[in-house]
């Protein structure tokens, strides 16, 4: 029985930039990208990047990649070690095997990721917060809620670090280095049997980058998640969080009388029940998104005395209307609610504007910012925008 040809060896030579053997490497494994783009590290958001060297139609395929050359659990050279100890790297992530297997390529001089991985030379480019300095963090993004998301990020990884990765990684120090580093894989939106496919999902214009599908994420999220964000007048995903406990204190604000001031602690305590004290509500830039929520809150801290007894009497009320609730949340519906309602979103949207500090709040980055004061900056305008929108729609 005839064997196929075998594949001839490729030397992906030091004479050549890591984007040149990346290039290289792909089209000896078989990786088909279109004419209409390419690989670059000028013109890009952040380090290399695709471009459009023409107009993309919605539909088109960017490229194919053969399933042989995702890197992943099941295709590196230790997958059968990774299948057999699959028990012991559980995690709440998931995310221990494949960044297992990442760390091995990464280290091995002879992955056959090599080309791919050492576009990388080192992790020291990644620049999301989690890699500044707490001091940094604090002072930047005060207010936008990255930091105390970035902390619980940290919390965890340390945790499935110590108590899946390094007890593993011990029992096999031939294979992995216990000091070695963390990186970060890539997921696509289309799967076929043999390959995964790149798919434009809308109008791309010529000379713009090409972005994978982070879905609808507000700047801060971006940010936190990936390390970058986009001109905040033109990200229509923007969001900003108010915290349930604003709520809380504006509703205490001028309460005067013991009896007042005992309602107002049963009404929270039972708010309490139904949501987490570090619950948020969430704008954006057409109007709430978590507007049944809001409301559920703002009917009871504006109950009276004996609407509130009859609500715990009764064990709450039937739901209103989704569809009614959406329209009074949203910026056209927001300034015809009634005046204790508007009056505690008002109050709540400045307690959340005043949390920011005094940082430099321009409308565009000034000349001189380091580039995390500019993406801080993005994130932290287009928070406040939608504050003072806020505001304005709800002043008195």
């Amino acid at each position: 029985m005839a064997t196929g040809a075998k594949r001839p060896k490729v030397d992906y030579g030091s004479e050549m930039n890591p984007l040149q053997n990346f290039v290289q490497w792909c089209n000896t494994v078989g990786l088909r990208l279109s004419h209409k783009v390419c690989v670059s590290k000028e013109g890009t958001v952040a380090e290399y990047g695709m471009l459009a060297k023409d107009n993309i139609e919605e539909g088109e395929v960017l490229f194919t990649i053969p399933r042989s050359a995702v890197l992943h659990q099941e295709t590196t050279k230790v997958s059968a070690m990774l299948e057999k100890e699959k028990s012991s790297l559980e995690s709440s992530s998931g995310w221990v095997p494949l960044l297992l297997t990442l760390l091995y390529e990464y280290t091995s001089s002879q992955s056959q990721w090599k080309p791919y991985l050492s576009l990388w030379a080192n992790f020291k480019t990644l620049d999301h917060p989690m890699f500044w300095s707490k001091e940094e963090r604090d002072g930047l993004l005060r207010g936008t809620g990255i930091p105390e998301a970035v902390e619980t990020d940290l919390a965890n990884i340390q945790r499935e670090y110590t108590n899946v990765v390094l007890p593993f990684i011990r029992k096999h120090p031939d294979l992995w280095n216990p000091a070695g580093g963390l990186c970060h894989g890539l997921q696509f939106p289309r799967f076929t049997l043999d390959s995964l496919k790149m798919v434009c999902v809308r109008p791309i214009h010529k000379g713009e980058e090409v972005f994978n599908t982070y879905g609808q994420l507000a700047n801060w999220q971006l940010l936190h998640m990936y390390g970058f964000t986009e001109p905040h007048q033109s990200n229509s995903n923007d969001t900003v969080d108010i915290p349930i406990i604003n709520l809380y204190k504006v509703a205490t604000q001028g309460v005067q009388s013991d009896l007042a001031r005992q309602l107002v602690e049963e009404k929270w305590e039972m708010l309490l029940e139904l949501m987490q004290e570090k619950a948020t509500f969430v704008f954006g830039k057409q109007g709430c998104l978590t507007d049944t929520e809001l409301h559920s809150v703002l009917k009871v801290l504006c109950m009276s005395e004996e609407e509130f007894s009859e609500f715990k009497d009764h064990e709450g009320w039937e739901e209103d209307e989704e569809k009614e609730i959406s329209l009074a949340f949203s910026y056209e519906g927001l300034p015809g609610l009634n005046a204790s309602w508007k009056w505690l979103i008002h109050e709540a949207a400045r307690l959340t504007a005043s949390s920011y500090g005094d940082w430099e709040e321009g409308g565009s980055a000034p000349e001189g910012l380091s580039s995390r004061q500019q993406r801080a900056l993005q994130v932290r305008c287009g928070q406040r925008s939608i504050l003072h929108r806020l505001m304005e729609l709800t002043k008195s």
